[in-house]
């Protein structure tokens, strides 16, 4: 785990792959808010305060988290002292600008069809179900980057965790908003509408094997 002061009132917080195992947590559990997210979050701003000085004592928090390409977790966290300060619990909102755990879509974007290939490979070798993973799962092409729609995931979905830990080593998460979906619907190419994930493994890794 690394901190960084970017000025008096922001750090930043970046968690490896190894952490995240380690604390067993990943990006999309983390979001949900829940109580031992908070306790997971809280515990970081102790260690924060130790290793760079950054208390927030009576302090207003807010929270932004981004999930790299090669794994790791980073957290931007802002300090605000507000005019009155009604009591000395500290306060958290956290932007939820990339997931939470109730998010029913969720978008990855792939660099090239290799890796997109990459990632159906992993996923038929870890013995993950392409059937109940979400009600649709549609790949775009969309200036030159293949796009993994998955709408209406399954949050009781086995293994769900794993997959979400894992996905980033071969993808980019973008966004899962209504607004992005609709762009790729209005501007992308659709590559596969028919369960994109079992598309992919019957034809394309099938094919190459061959």
């Amino acid at each position: 785990m690394r901190f960084e002061k970017l000025n008096e009132d922001k750090i930043r917080i970046t968690l490896s792959r190894e952490d995240l195992i380690k604390k067993d947590i990943d990006f999309h559990t983390f979001m949900s808010n829940s109580i031992e997210s908070q306790d997971l979050f809280f515990d970081m701003l102790e260690e924060a305060e130790k290793e760079i000085g950054f208390t927030t004592k009576d302090y207003l928090i807010r929270l932004e988290a981004l999930a790299m390409a090669g794994g790791d977790f980073v957290l931007t966290v802002t300090r605000t002292l507000p005019d009155k300060i009604k009591n000395n619990r500290k306060k958290v909102h956290i932007k939820r600008k990339k997931v939470n755990s109730e998010a029913t879509q969720m978008i990855y974007s792939f660099a090239s069809f290799e890796d997109y290939c990459s990632f159906l490979t992993f996923f038929e070798q870890n013995q993950f179900s392409p059937t109940h993973l979400a009600q649709r799962v549609l790949l775009y092409e969309y200036h030159h980057l293949y796009y993994l729609v998955l709408c209406q995931i399954n949050l009781g979905y086995p293994q769900l965790k794993k997959l979400f830990s894992s996905i980033t080593e071969f993808a980019t998460f973008e966004n899962h908003s209504e607004v992005f979906a609709s762009k790729l619907l209005e501007s992308g190419q659709l590559v596969m509408k028919h369960n994109a994930i079992r598309t992919g493994i019957k034809h394309f890794l099938k094919q190459n094997n061959a």
